[in-house]
C-alpha cells in the first residue's frame, strides 16, 4: 500500500461458506493481521469444542452463517453446522476493535502441556526473523507434554541464523510455551504440484529422525 496507495483489500472466506469478512485499507492499516470486519447479510460467530458460543477475546472455531453457502458436496456430506452457521475449519477470535482475527486450522492445532498452540501464529513469527525464507511447524508426539512443536526453516540466501535464533525470536514475541523445542534446517520445504507445504511429510521426517 506504501507504493501503491490504500486500494488493498482482503476477503476472508471458502469455498464452502462464500465471504466471512472482509479487511478493507483502514484495517490492513491498523491491523495488519486481521480478516476484517464481517460483511452485512453474514453472521460469523466463535464456538468452542461443544458448539458453546465464546465471548470477544477468546480463541474457538469459526463459523459462519449467509445466503451463499453450500448445502452439501456432491458426493454427499457436509462441514459441520451449529445453529445453521457452517464451519470454516478455521480457528480464530474477535477482538475488541471488532475485527477477526484467523489463528489457523482447527485440524493443525495442538496441545502441549494442556496449552492450545497454532503453528500458523508461530509460522508467522518466524517468518519475520530476518534471514528466514520460509517456515513450517508442526506437532509431534511428546511423551512428557502429550504433543510438542518443531519447526522447519529454509534460510534465506546468506543467512546463516541458529537455531537459538529462532527460538530466542519466538520467545520475544509470543508466549514461552509456543517456541518451538526442535528447529530443523531444510534447504527448501517440501511442496505439492501447487505449492502447498506438505506438513504430513515433515511430519513423518520427525517420526523417523
Amino acid at each position: 500500500m506504501d507504493r501503491y496507495g490504500d486500494h488493498l483489500y482482503s476477503v476472508y472466506g471458502s469455498t464452502e461458506v462464500a465471504w466471512a469478512s472482509i479487511a478493507g485499507p483502514a484495517d490492513l492499516r491498523e491491523a495488519p493481521g486481521t480478516a476484517g470486519h464481517v460483511p452485512h447479510a453474514t453472521v460469523v460467530r466463535i464456538y468452542d469444542a461443544d458448539g458453546r458460543e465464546l465471548p470477544t477475546g477468546e480463541t474457538g472455531r469459526i463459523f459462519v452463517g449467509n445466503h451463499l453457502q453450500i448445502e452439501g458436496y456432491t458426493g454427499g456430506g457436509g462441514k459441520e453446522v451449529v445453529d445453521g452457521l457452517m464451519a470454516t475449519g478455521d480457528v480464530g477470535r474477535f477482538k475488541d476493535d471488532g475485527r477477526l482475527y484467523v489463528e489457523g486450522r482447527d485440524d493443525e492445532m495442538i496441545v502441549s502441556g494442556g496449552e492450545n498452540v497454532f503453528p500458523k501464529e508461530v509460522e508467522d513469527c518466524i517468518a519475520r526473523l530476518d534471514g528466514v525464507a520460509e517456515v513450517a511447524a508442526v506437532g509431534v508426539p511428546d511423551d512428557q507434554f502429550g504433543q510438542r512443536l518443531r519447526a522447519f526453516v529454509a534460510r534465506a540466501d546468506g543467512s546463516d541464523i541458529t537455531e537459538e535464533d529462532v527460538k530466542a525470536h519466538v520467545k520475544a514475541n509470543l508466549a514461552r510455551y509456543k517456541v518451538p523445542r526442535e528447529v530443523d534446517f531444510l534447504d527448501e520445504l517440501p511442496r505439492n504440484a501447487t505449492g502447498k507445504v506438505l506438513k504430513r511429510d515433515l511430519a513423518s521426517r520427525t517420526d523417523d529422525a
